[in-house]
């Protein structure tokens, strides 16, 4: 069993690994299209590429060990709103589940 999961995690890395350049080949195309058209839209449309494109930059210097690394870190520094959010997490996951079962 435990053979099992750690090959499951595995897995899931390098599925992660695998898409996280497209991703953030994704996020860069999403942040030129807001800077593009920034200028009908307000700055709003500007901070959002902003955020998108160092989104993009985050995804493609980072593996995902290296992200689960930084994930843990913040989970330390903010316990409170960590606890809070695996808490939605879990409820979202459970409810989908329920729904497809």
């Amino acid at each position: 069993m435990k053979s099992k999961v750690s090959d499951l995690g595995r897995t899931a890395v390098d599925k992660i690994d695998e898409t996280r350049t497209a991703a953030a080949t994704g996020l860069d195309s999403t942040a030129s299209a807001l800077h593009a058209g920034g200028e009908k839209v307000t700055g709003l449309a500007h901070t959002t590429a902003d955020k998108l494109s160092s989104t993009a930059t985050y995804l493609r210097n980072h593996d995902a060990k290296s992200m689960m690394d930084d994930v843990g870190r913040m989970v330390r520094r903010n316990p409170g709103p960590s606890l809070i959010a695996a808490g939605l997490i879990g409820f979202l996951v459970g409810r989908t589940l329920s729904r497809n079962a």
